[in-house]
């Protein structure tokens, strides 16, 4: 076993190799570092040094910690700077599939969560929308389409109907907090959902929109929420950056 502190940002960190272990070495490296990211230790911004550098102090080869370093970039948690290094950009949101809304998820993940409101007025209902939320194909219904970031990235477009007369949504308030929070203060009862998670590539406006190139994978869900009355409250169509966001299952073996 080899332990080396790495530096540039990460002087506390403790990173180890263990080369009797028949896990590849840059695998070793890659989650130690995911790890820390992940846990904060390695905090957005923090500076890893080069490869040559990384490679002297952990007594690794070149190729090695490239090989670590090129896993961690392609999930979006690292970025190269020219003339500056590799640096930490942000750790990727797991969120759990459970009836919370992704501003309240990405608070308690310490994301600093933002909201740009695209779109904040009434239209007619499709029959996609009339059938979630059990009203009629073109009655009226509010539509509110935001643009959620965390540390001032982009994370996730969300199109969100509801019911007309359920509740008056002010833009501003929608910039400050989560949907859901709105909902419960406004005592509405959140007491289950229906939710469908998919996967496609991203369009060019959608790729504009989240900082991704067009044909980016992009994480889909489509969610219909009720209150304790069981009455369909809202529904929603989400996309988000797969390389920013993950949704997390925990399964459970039926007796």
């Amino acid at each position: 076993m080899e332990e080396e502190d790495s530096s540039g940002g990460a002087e506390a960190l403790q990173l180890s190799v263990d080369r009797s272990s028949p896990v590849p070495l840059y695998f070793q490296l890659s989650q130690q570092l995911e790890a820390a990211i992940e846990q904060g230790r390695l905090a957005p911004g923090s500076l890893l040094g080069n490869e040559i550098e990384l490679a002297g102090r952990l007594g690794l080869s070149r190729p090695t910690v490239r090989q670590a370093i090129s896993s961690l970039v392609d999930k979006g948690l690292l970025v190269r700077r020219r003339g500056v290094g590799t640096q930490v950009v942000h750790s990727q949101v797991k969120r759990p599939l459970e009836l919370s809304s992704l501003y309240d998820d990405l608070e308690a993940a310490g994301q600093r969560p933002a909201t740009q409101v695209l779109r904040n007025t009434t239209e007619l209902a499709t029959a996609e929308v009339a059938a979630a939320l059990g009203i009629s194909e073109g009655a009226e219904v509010v539509l509110i389409e935001r643009l959620r970031l965390a540390h001032g990235e982009p994370m996730a477009h969300l199109r969100n109907h509801l019911p007309v007369g359920l509740l008056k949504l002010d833009s501003a308030e929608l910039e400050d907090t989560g949907l859901y929070r709105l909902m419960r203060a406004a005592g509405i009862t959140l007491h289950s959902a229906r939710q469908a998670v998919g996967a496609r590539a991203a369009t060019a406006e959608e790729g504009e929109q989240l900082g991704e190139p067009e044909g980016a994978p992009l994480l889909t869900m489509e969610r219909t929420t009720y209150d304790d009355t069981g009455r369909a409250v809202e529904f929603g169509s989400h996309t988000y950056r797969a390389s920013r966001y993950a949704f997390e299952f925990q399964l459970l073996v039926r007796p």
